[in-house]
């Protein structure tokens, strides 16, 4: 088994989990402890963050959790968790993926940390502030049909239906019509289902 996935059972790696589920890929998962484990020098030659998740394929390290997804998504590309190249819907795929990744985890922990961006200080922050990257996500899931891609499941719904399950789970998100709809069409998932109450309220 050439896949390694250091991660910890209570940080984003179970987004991975999710996603691994969904392509049925099996990989060595090792546990990593927070403060310890995670800050040693080993660790950090492969993660200098000292973050979790951080996948390994050989030679290839990947950290970064919207990376790792893109990554597993076209390595097995033969799952359809990812539009071809040429598929109108491929720009569509990386803008979630991106958005989730940057702006809206940005503003999300912005908003967690108290941090309110002035409308003089909009200009130089990447989300504009937290209501700007609100109303662009309820844009954006009143497109979604059922899925960020249309009828395409997509590692892109895995990265934003584990955000936004997560931020409803911990009440640090508003619910919306879009939002509801979205994620109950997520919550349908077998792949979903299969881990439990991770993601549950």
């Amino acid at each position: 088994m050439s896949l390694k996935l250091y991660t910890n059972k209570e940080s984003r790696g179970v987004v991975v989990d999710w996603l691994l589920v969904e392509l049925g890929v099996e990989c060595e998962r090792i546990e990593v402890a927070y403060k310890t484990e995670m800050k040693t020098p080993e660790y950090l030659k492969i993660n200098p963050f000292g973050k979790v998740p951080v996948l390994v394929d050989g030679d290839v390290v990947i950290y970064e959790l919207g990376a790792i997804c893109a990554y597993l998504a076209d390595k097995f590309f033969d799952k359809g968790l990812a539009p071809a190249l040429d598929d109108p819907k491929r720009g569509l795929y990386y803008r979630w993926l991106f958005v989730m990744a940057g702006p809206w985890e940005a503003a999300g922990v912005d908003k967690a940390l108290g941090i309110e961006v002035s409308p003089e200080q909009k200009m130089f922050v990447g989300y504009g502030d937290y209501n700007d990257a609100y109303q662009a996500l309820v844009q954006g899931l009143s497109e979604a049909n059922p899925y960020v891609c249309g009828e395409q499941f997509t590692a892109a719904d895995v990265s934003v239906g584990a955000m936004l399950l997560w931020q409803l789970k911990m009440g640090a998100i508003e619910s919306h019509p879009a939002i509801t709809r979205y994620v109950e069409a997520i919550q349908q998932r077998e792949s979903l289902q299969a881990l439990g109450a991770v993601f549950s309220s």
